[in-house]
């Protein structure tokens, strides 16, 4: 036993640190099952117990990195042999919920799922939800700024998060567990650690917004005979549904037929013909009209021809149909190899943007595979693309998704972060004055740099 994890024994107990086979037994992530390489584990379970493990590291200089679900897809969370891996897993607590305030306080390792179906059983819905809500944490949702399907009524995590407890690199303790909507005294001290990655801080437990649950939830799935109506079919729902919208998930036609075709479990709701679809839905207070109101707008987009074809969800059972469609990206592992993206643009650039993405591929690989999707409505797209022979491929795949971003002024990361795989490609959307500027505020939070080193920008 190394004298370090002697030492972890000491503050945490001898359950909560592992190492050898129970370190590299653990997949690297999801969809990665290789196992991870790290020095050791130690799982603490409360705030103090981080900050008196942090204090300990940073005195030796110790690198550590933050775990939660592990279900990141740029690698944020990756580890080397000399790491030690902080896991959150069993600060696994909802301390409270607020029903009038409409708040919970809750700590890190608590699973988004568990998070939401504790806020349903007071009668409130936490709005986030992405496709991981059944492993991914609460902790890791704000390292990353978390987006997902609401986000264009509901906003990303740092629209729901109101306080943070915070770790820093010296094991200080930075408790500002705001409960208040409204609070401008002074600075916001809770953006250093949403979507930093955990490379300024570990948030350790945290206050979110609530919402009232909603009474009615109706969902829909569009097609169209062009993307230019996407934007036409937006505008009009949203108008025409009074602030209700909560999703707009867009599929091309390519990603629509691998998730409704075997082995594929959904099968196609709509013909599989049409060049793209969108899933929306809404989530009202009226659930004897909510429901008319959806069909009456959908009628009309009809009628004006901005959709070819639509069906509304009848129960429960098929708009969970609907979604699991949506969801089931991982069909994209029929090819590979297969590499995963998440840009962000304004709306008006995506056509353009994806016939140039998929004019690169062909011009540089000729035979590929490209799915495109994405919650179009607040110009988040995904991209699964299958190209060359093996690994060595990704470089030039990068460069076909990532370089027709620069001039339209586009974001290589809407919603996962930068971590390792996107930091080369950080100046497509960060000048040289922003990166200096986190570099400044890495230093002063973190000077010996041990929090999630070289990750987000060159050291």
């Amino acid at each position: 036993m190394s004298q370090l994890v002697a030492d972890l024994v000491d503050i945490a107990g001898s359950d909560a640190v592992l190492t050898g086979e129970d370190v590299s037994s653990r997949a690297v992530g999801i969809w990665r099952p290789q196992g991870i390489q790290a020095h050791a584990i130690v799982r603490p379970r409360t705030t103090e117990e981080v900050s008196a493990i942090l204090k300990l590291c940073h005195d030796r200089s110790q690198t550590v990195i933050a775990h939660g679900g592990r279900t990141g897809l740029v690698e944020g969370a990756d580890t080397v042999q000399s790491d030690l891996i902080l896991s959150l897993e069993r600060m696994n607590q909802i301390e409270s919920v607020d029903d009038v305030n409409r708040t919970m306080t809750l700590q890190a390792g608590v699973l988004l799922q568990a998070a939401q179906e504790e806020a349903e059983r007071h009668g409130l819905l936490y709005p986030l939800d992405i496709g991981a809500r059944g492993s991914c944490t609460i902790g890791g949702n704000i390292a990353t700024n978390a987006g997902g399907n609401r986000v264009i009524r509901y906003g990303m995590t740092r629209d729901m998060v109101l306080g943070t407890e915070a770790v820093l690199a010296d094991g200080t303790i930075v408790s500002s567990m705001n409960e208040m909507i409204k609070n401008n005294a002074g600075y916001d001290i809770k953006q250093l650690f949403i979507g930093t990655e955990g490379c300024l801080g570990i948030v350790t437990r945290a206050v979110v917004r609530l919402r009232e649950l909603p009474r009615s939830q109706e969902t829909a799935l569009v097609a169209a005979d062009s993307f230019e109506k996407m934007p036409l079919i937006l505008k009009h729902m949203d108008a025409y549904l009074g602030g209700t919208l909560s999703a707009f998930e867009v599929m091309w036609n390519d990603f629509y037929r691998l998730v409704t075709t075997p082995p594929a479990k959904q099968r196609p709701p709509l013909e599989q013909s049409y060049p793209i679809y969108v899933l929306i839905e809404a989530m009202g207070g009226d659930q004897e009209n909510d429901k008319v109101r959806l069909e009456d707008a959908l009628a009309e987009a009809l009628d004006k021809g901005l959709a070819k074809d639509a069906t509304v969800a009848q129960n429960g059972d098929q708009r969970r149909q609907f979604w699991a469609m949506r969801d089931d990206v991982e069909q994209i592992f029929q090819y590979d190899p297969m590499f995963i993206y998440d840009v962000s643009l304004q709306v008006p650039y995506m056509e353009r943007y994806v016939g140039e993405v998929r004019d690169n591929l062909k011009r540089r690989f000729g035979h590929h595979q490209l799915f495109t999707f994405g919650h179009m409505g607040d110009g988040n797209l995904h991209f699964a693309i299958s190209a060359g022979k093996d690994e060595s491929a990704h470089h030039d795949v990068n460069l076909c998704v990532y370089e027709p971003l620069r001039p339209i002024g586009g974001s290589v990361s809407a919603e996962h972060g930068v971590g390792l795989e996107k930091k080369p490609y950080l100046d497509v959307s960060r000048n040289d004055t922003e990166v200096k500027l986190m570099r400044t505020l890495k230093s002063a939070l973190d000077p010996k740099g041990i929090l999630n080193p070289g990750k987000v920008f060159a050291a």
